[in-house]
């Protein structure tokens, strides 16, 4: 609306700090004024453009120190323009990742400081819960458990509240549970075929619960516990994953037959496809050997390439598609092997499932293994 009011915000802020240092400069959200220049679309010189020119100016790294700190703070680092990270101006980048283990303890003892907690409760067992949550996600995840505790008319939070509160953050709100009916025994086959050949396949993460009740838009939900230090995840683990993303449509098909599979799969096999295809085109996890031949693509509109070109032939494009189908039809081919070969205890799980709505990871690692061998993955279970 004004043209310049930023470059001359900007100049007014940095005569203030001068005129008060040594002082600190915090700017918040950089990447609203620190996007990066020169997109090419629609012409011109834009008004963010000249704010941060004036920002690149006042921080020009030349002059020493005038007793200004700068400090800024981004999500979105990868779209900060070039100027502003090179030495001399935003030079020392410090990322805060999600807290491990140890941070996570200590951020729910900050959160748990104001609030009433039974003496069943560990906190110790609820940050080995969690893994990938941030601060703000435990922070509310606390807070819905005393709401919820509140709801129910308890003295202080138990574990249970702290269960629905993890379910609720992850999943969303919980919805109205299913009439017995076919509809909600097919449901129960899909989830217990999940948890199953989850629980079944080496490589794969432990169950934590599987449940029929609704949560946003799933009409059940299978819970894995993922390994707290998972940076590397080899070939056979991206494997297992994909057949257990098809365990639910497997024990459509070989219980109901091919003429019942339903749309409950939609969501798995979106997830398993492009697991397949970052194997075949990034991962270099196929016969096409150890080539790279996607990368991921920047956005027009902060200075990438206007034009997507393939970057590789029309032949390739053949094969890698062929090697995707390929990965995805040997974990079905699997995943059904599986269902087939235990279907007794998969009917068992099912009824009761349906009787009792949730089944928590213990229980049903200790029903399968009456009726097989159960792979050990105690590395991965929390004690909780």
């Amino acid at each position: 609306m004004f043209v310049g009011v930023g470059a001359s915000r900007v100049r007014d802020l940095f005569k203030k700090a001068k005129d008060n240092a040594p002082c600190i400069i915090f700017i918040d959200e950089i990447d609203a004024v620190g996007r990066q220049r020169g997109a090419g679309i629609g012409g011109g010189n834009d008004e963010r453009e000249q704010t941060l020119n004036q920002l690149l100016t006042e921080m020009d790294g030349f002059e020493g120190n005038t007793g200004i700190i700068i400090i800024a703070a981004t999500n979105r680092p990868d779209v900060l323009d070039s100027a502003l990270l090179r030495p001399g101006r935003f030079d020392r980048q410090v990322t805060v990742d999600a807290p491990d283990i140890k941070g996570r303890l200590e951020v729910l003892q900050v959160h748990a400081r104001n609030k009433k907690l039974d003496a069943s409760v560990s906190l110790d067992a609820i940050a080995r819960r969690t893994p990938g949550f941030t601060g703000a996600d435990l922070a509310n995840l606390l807070n819905e458990a005393a709401i919820l505790t509140a709801r129910r008319r308890k003295e202080a939070i138990t574990l249970l509240e702290i269960d629905d509160a993890v379910d609720r953050v992850v999943a969303g709100m919980e919805g109205t549970p299913l009439v017995d009916s076919k509809s909600k025994r097919l449901i129960a086959y899909h989830e217990i075929g999940h948890a199953l050949v989850g629980t079944l396949l080496k490589d794969h993460d432990p169950v934590q619960k599987v449940t029929l009740i609704p949560r946003g838009q799933a009409q059940g939900l299978t819970w894995f516990m993922p390994n707290e230090e998972q940076g590397l995840i080899s070939r056979s683990q991206l494997k297992a994953r994909i057949t257990g993303a098809l365990g639910g449509r497997a024990a459509e098909e070989v219980i109901f037959g091919p003429a019942e599979v339903t749309t409950g799969a939609g969501g798995d096999l979106q997830q398993l496809s492009g697991m397949a295809r970052q194997m075949v085109t990034r991962f270099g996890m196929s016969d096409l050997g150890p080539l790279s031949l996607e990368s991921q693509q920047g956005e027009v509109f902060l200075g990438r390439d206007w034009t997507t070109r393939s970057e590789y032939s029309e032949s390739i494009a053949c094969r890698i598609d062929a090697q995707v189908r390929a990965i995805a039809e040997e974990c079905y081919d699997n995943a059904k092997k599986i269902i087939r070969e235990h279907r007794s205890v998969t009917d068992r799980l099912v009824d009761l499932l349906i009787e009792k709505e949730t089944i928590d990871g213990e229980e049903f690692r200790q029903i399968v293994a009456e009726y097989t061998v159960v792979p050990d993955k105690s590395q991965f279970v929390p004690q909780l």
